[in-house]
């Protein structure tokens, strides 16, 4: 839709003037401002994390820029806007097949999610009919085993940063504590000083959707948060004081992406030969305890899974270590091996 031809007579000359009222720039209006309402629904509503929201905009905005190569438009600044109202589920699916070239299946389903909730909420709001997002599948994926690190790597890990300075304690306080609580690193990183009881082995946690939960600190991250403390002025070098637990050099509050590096840092350091993201320690900590024969229930609690299949991912260890067992114990078991080796005797 270009632009919309409106006739007036003038009244003194008696002239047909022929004015053109473009209706772009009201559609681009329009579009941007579905965009605002939702993202502000996510905000305020189902209380997303900044960073959530975020990655839901930048999903949006991509999904617009298809368009536009499409010779169509979501927002933006060509002459042709497309109107939410206009997308069909074979937009979408064009879209979705130019990002198999580049993306993973995990990246595209989040891709679709975003498109499937925007849409979703602007039925609601009664913008537009139907969803044409429902229309598309999601990719299907399969569960990889979570990276993790074995108990002796991750005790190697926790030793590595040199303490004697105030960076070096603060990295081992960092993965300590990332280790110790099983913490999400935006988890870590939203960390102020007063989220923390030290002295009780306590830390209260910010985590998605703003949900609030209290984890325990082990004694050796207890340990060297309070080597951090005592030496954590020194980033601030007479700089006023935000309150963040972890700083960066700066005396600012310190970054995922910089927590992310020195992760990665010190994993090299250590010659554990293999790339690992914060989210590893946390792997790591759940595979831990359950293995140990931590209660299922009270991981997902530590964790603060909503659904308990979601802790069930890392039960892989635990379930392998229970099929030795069975397979040490069990009578059944104990006749199958005796006949196999009565067999190989044969």
């Amino acid at each position: 839709m270009g632009g919309l031809d409106h006739f007036f007579v003038d009244s003194f000359s008696g002239t047909v003037l022929n004015i053109k009222f473009s209706v772009d720039c009201m559609e681009k209006a329009a579009v941007e401002k579905a965009f605002r309402d939702f993202l502000r629904y996510l905000r305020v509503e189902r209380n997303y994390s900044d960073h959530t929201v975020r990655n839901y905009e930048s999903d949006l905005r991509q999904f617009a820029g298809f368009m536009r190569q499409r010779g169509k438009q979501i927002g933006g600044e060509d002459k042709t806007p497309l109107v939410p109202g206009q997308v069909d589920h074979l937009d979408i699916r064009a879209y979705l097949a130019s990002l198999y070239r580049r993306n993973a299946k995990s990246s595209v389903a989040r891709k679709l999610s975003a498109l499937r909730s925007f849409f979703g909420y602007l039925v609601r709001q009664a913008e537009i009919k139907q969803n044409p997002a429902d229309m598309v599948s999601a990719p299907k994926m399969g569960k990889p085993i979570p990276d993790f690190l074995q108990v002796d790597e991750a005790f190697q890990l926790m030793h590595g940063p040199d303490s004697d300075n105030v960076l070096g304690s603060r990295d081992r306080a960092i993965l300590e504590v990332l280790y110790s609580c099983g913490l999400r690193v935006s988890e870590l990183t939203g960390l102020d000083l007063d989220s923390l009881n030290v002295e009780l082995g306590i830390a209260r946690v910010i985590g998605k959707g703003d949900k609030e939960r209290i984890v325990p600190i082990g004694d050796k991250a207890k340990n060297a948060l309070f080597d951090y403390l005592k030496k954590r002025g020194e980033l601030l070098a007479g700089r006023p004081d935000n309150r963040a637990l972890f700083l960066n050099n700066r005396g600012g509050r310190l970054s995922s992406r910089s927590v992310a590096r020195l992760v990665k840092k010190h994993m090299q350091r250590c010659n554990l030969g293999r790339p690992l993201s914060p989210h590893g320690l946390r792997h790591s900590f759940a595979t831990h305890l359950l293995d140990a024969g931590a209660d299922l229930r009270a991981v997902q609690e530590l964790l603060g899974h909503v659904s308990l299949s979601t802790t069930q991912r890392y039960t892989h260890l635990s379930v392998d270590k229970l099929m030795a067992e069975y397979d040490k114990a069990h009578p059944r078991s104990r006749l199958r091996r005796q006949e196999k080796a009565d067999e190989e005797e044969v």
